[in-house]
């Protein structure tokens, strides 16, 4: 019950942070996406289903707040969530470069698919500009900010397994 709090107030906080001060650090209007380095953390951490969830929650709170439809980032947040668990078991959790490399390649799937279901579609085919402007700047700002995230989720991660621990001990 500790972790769904936590989690909880975790995505909370990287909403309202990616919402607000994250755009006063924006570079040529690119900002990183937090909550996609945040699903990859607790994906790692966590395993698959934590990661499932954390992605569903974060692309929910993002669908209700941000998006056209009801349900497109929260799938996406499941998919990348689920598939980013899948190194949980041979993970060295000390290791930052799995962190960082899955959430820029993941910024750079999420990216191709919208521009796949939101500008393709509407006969927008402008693909290089978005590639070059917004997708690659945006995967290399995230990978950056995952080494922020991942440090302190890692933390966080480290002191709810602890208090779960005594929690769970009997004598």
């Amino acid at each position: 019950m500790l972790n769904v709090i936590v989690t909880a107030a975790v995505l909370i906080v990287n909403f309202i942070l990616q919402s607000t001060v994250l755009q006063l650090i924006s570079i040529r209007g690119v900002i990183p996406d937090t909550a996609i380095a945040v699903i990859v953390s607790y994906a790692l951490l966590r395993g698959q289903n934590a990661g499932a969830a954390t992605g569903f929650a974060a692309g929910l709170i993002y669908d209700i707040i941000f998006g056209n439809s009801l349900g497109f980032y929260a799938l996406m947040g499941l998919l990348v969530g689920y598939f980013c668990g899948i190194c949980h078991r041979n993970f060295y959790r000390e290791n930052y470069v799995l962190p960082v490399s899955l959430s820029a390649l993941s910024t750079v799937i999420t990216g191709l698919i919208i521009y796949v279901t939101g500008f393709l579609l509407k006969n927008n085919y402008d693909f290089f500009y978005f590639l070059f402007n917004v997708i690659i700047p945006q995967a290399v700002y995230t990978g950056i900010a995952a080494v922020v995230v991942y440090k302190i989720l890692y933390s966080i991660n480290n002191r709810v397994e602890k208090k779960e621990r005594e929690r769970r001990r009997l004598f």
